[in-house]
């Protein structure tokens, strides 16, 4: 009797794709192992290289040339969502090895909702009140707490997460200032804000939150000279790319005092290591990279992969083929 194809699925550290989906048919036709922690290097090679299929969440595993010439084995590789930043491709189309994705991706909505959850959070000092309480405390010095409405928030970046946030800063009746590389006050004029220029935005602005593409002219944009220019109660905060602050520098920028406060939910490594400094930063409210981490968003992972993979295995079309541009 012919052995079962080995199937391996990297980067489940919700472990939440089980919850969404029915795996029976997996399950019975494939060895299947599905990985939830993080996994690089050697261990990575280790976990799949006896694999038939290789399914990754997001781009959680890095493949690059070197790991997909050492897995002679692999016959189909799939991954979550409708592009792989670690993913070399080339080398599968070089081995005729086909891919396949799924529906889904990030998701504007989820990522404008934890940015607010993170302005609020920090500006009402919700992790400091909810230890004070645990700790059989009531109020103190932080229990005064900010109101945003008539201050300033400065969005940069109005794309299509950027202008809800701003929407809702609006609603709550704040003044929206942005600033983007390509800004003009037309674009701006169209969600009630007023375009500025960046050093005014940084200046004057309570809350700056970051909505820009991660490019050659906004890699490293806010470093030691833009934080020096902010507001000491100011709170500076990015769900968007990490690569758009310099980390060593706002960690400096906040034992100083400017910004007053960041919250912040990417970082230059995830997962985050277990003795990175960023963990315990004071006045840093840090999460997990949680902006597109939803129900809805996995729930449509997990079907696609079940749905790709049991095509795959039945030898029918794959549902969401992967071609490389």
């Amino acid at each position: 009797m012919a052995s079962l194809p080995s199937i391996v699925i990297l980067g489940d550290y919700e472990r939440a794709l089980r919850r969404f989906s029915n795996w029976d048919a997996l399950d019975q036709k494939a060895n299947l192992t599905i990985h939830h922690e993080p996994l690089r290097d050697e261990a990575l090679y280790e976990a799949v290289k006896d694999a038939d299929a290789i399914a990754i969440v997001r781009d959680r595993a890095p493949f690059n040339e070197a790991m997909i010439a050492r897995l002679p084995k692999l016959k189909f590789l799939m991954f979550t969502g409708e592009r792989n930043g670690t993913l070399e491709a080339s080398a599968l189309v070089a081995r005729n090895i086909p891919m396949g994705c799924t529906p889904g991706g990030p998701s504007k909505e989820t990522t404008a909702e934890l940015t607010w959850t993170l302005i609020l959070a920090a500006s009402k000092r919700l992790v400091e009140q909810n230890k004070l309480i645990a700790s059989g405390g009531w109020r103190d010095s932080l229990s005064v707490l900010p109101m945003l409405a008539g201050e300033r928030l400065g969005v940069m970046g109005l794309g299509s997460i950027g202008s809800r946030v701003a929407r809702v800063g609006a609603a709550l009746g704040m003044e929206v200032v942005t600033w983007s590389p390509r800004m003009t006050p037309e674009r701006a004029a169209v969600e009630n804000a007023k375009s500025v220029n960046l050093e005014e935005l940084l200046k004057t602005s309570k809350i700056v939150t970051m909505h820009l593409v991660a490019g050659p002219g906004t890699k490293g944009l806010i470093s030691a000279d833009q934080l020096a220019l902010m507001r000491t109660d100011s709170i500076l905060v990015n769900t968007s790319r990490a690569a758009l602050i310099n980390m060593s520098d706002l960690q400096q920028g906040l034992s100083q005092g400017k910004p007053g406060q960041a919250a912040i939910d990417v970082f230059d490594i995830e997962p985050l290591p277990e003795n990175d400094p960023l963990r315990n930063t004071p006045n840093l409210l840090v999460t997990p990279h949680l902006g597109f981490i939803a129900e809805p968003i996995f729930a449509t992972f997990s079907k696609g992969i079940t749905e790709t993979l049991t095509a795959w295995l039945d030898n029918k079309p794959i549902p969401h083929p992967f071609t490389p541009k």
